[in-house]
């Protein structure tokens, strides 16, 4: 009896969203149940495939990416930090970079900072930008490529 309303309270997290197998493990914890009921429903949730890891996986990169406007480390890093294996969520993050324009990604985030097609307006700006989309996961090559072109070739020192 106990299993199956690990098992219910488990089917209603994922009917509300998507989630990896450790995310609803945590939770199923929280809520008390024992560690037995726990492996049995996320037995029979895996084995209905209610729950799917890659599936979770793809999900976020496409919403990291789509939505957020997230470059490729920082998809990966949110992807890991679903309790996702690294190597699912590398291969969720190249199936979802193969589709994507990644320079286009990144002069997407850039714009939205900027408000618009506006130049950088100093040293302390590019370097502020500069930051944060590396900190979006954007490679810092890229990043500085792009800053350039904004700035008509000024950069950091």
């Amino acid at each position: 009896m106990a299993s199956r309303s690990a098992y219910l309270d488990g089917l209603k997290m994922l009917a509300r969203r998507e989630l990896s197998e450790k995310q609803v493990r945590d939770r199923l914890a929280r809520r008390g149940h024992s560690a037995e009921d726990i492996d049995q429903a996320i037995e029979r949730l895996t084995s209905e495939r209610a729950i799917d890891d890659v599936r979770v996986a793809e999900a976020i990169a496409r919403t990291e990416t789509t939505i957020k406007r997230r470059g490729r480390l920082r998809v990966k890093r949110q992807i890991e930090g679903a309790g996702i294996a690294a190597s699912i969520a590398s291969r969720a993050v190249n199936d979802v970079f193969e589709q994507l324009d990644s320079d286009a990604l990144l002069e997407a985030a850039l714009a939205r900072r900027l408000r618009g097609d506006r130049p950088i307006a100093g040293e302390a700006e590019f370097q502020r930008l500069y930051r944060y989309l590396t900190a979006q996961g954007f490679e810092p090559d890229r990043v500085l490529q792009a800053l350039r072109a904004r700035s008509g070739g000024r950069s950091p020192r």
